[in-house]
């Protein structure tokens, strides 16, 4: 078994047959909680534990994977390419709410930091969990985190906001479209933008230009804390 996992085939084969088991899950059970991306995260971590495989093996494929990444971050511009006039009229809503959403953000995850007595490597390491992968790697660094909890947050940010986002917009009857795809950009970045784009094409288009945005203004008071600290 371990022979065949060390080739790049391995990762990529399981990684596709858990995903589309858990569409089908989705299917059946038609729950907003039955999350494709989860469910293969679970599977493959099962799988390498069961079998006895290094993750260096699985990563084979998975890095193979991870090159369409960009690719299919950069396709959601054509959501919002569709949905642009509506945006421009929204643009200042739009903004302020990035903006109070990233502030939101690092101010909580601070505070609870210091609630719960975490240290400030483990800090700076969760401060960032709600902004896109690659640029929470560098707001990490940059604060003398480590990338690899990071990384490992801004996925479970992802995913419990893909569950939860439907529930949340039903429980506090949001309404307006604007409104639920910003939240989910600001606090979820790509894999909440997935499930925004499956809510609607207005709620997708906002929460990828959210996603974007809210990265970008984290960046930015990151460093305006780090340079007045």
């Amino acid at each position: 078994m371990n022979n065949y996992a060390a080739e790049p085939l391995f990762g990529i084969v399981i990684s596709i047959i858990y995903y589309l088991f858990g569409v089908f899950l989705r299917k059946k059970i038609k729950s907003d909680f039955i999350n494709p991306l989860l469910i293969t995260i679970i599977g493959i971590i099962l799988t390498l534990l069961l079998f006895n495989i290094p993750f260096e093996d699985y990563q084979q494929g998975g890095q193979i994977i991870n090159l369409f990444l960009g690719p299919a971050t950069a396709s959601i511009a054509y959501s919002v390419f569709l949905q642009i006039r509506i945006l421009k009229v929204w643009a200042i809503p739009i903004i302020a709410g990035c903006m109070g959403g990233s502030i939101a953000s690092i101010v909580s995850v601070y505070f609870f930091c210091r609630i719960f007595g975490f240290n400030e490597v483990l800090t700076s390491s969760i401060i960032p969990k709600s902004v896109t992968t690659p640029i929470a790697i560098e707001i990490s660094a940059q604060l003398g985190g480590m990338p690899s909890i990071t990384v490992s947050l801004v996925i479970l940010t992802g995913i419990f906001g893909s569950l939860f986002s439907p529930f949340l917009i039903r429980v506090f009857r949001i309404s307006e479209k604007i409104a639920a795809g910003t939240a989910i950009g600001v606090s979820s970045h790509g894999i909440g933008t997935s499930k925004a784009i499956e809510l609607g094409e207005i709620e997708g288009a906002v929460s990828g230009i959210a996603m974007g945005l809210s990265g970008l203004f984290t960046s930015i008071f990151i460093t305006l804390v780090q340079i007045f600290k």
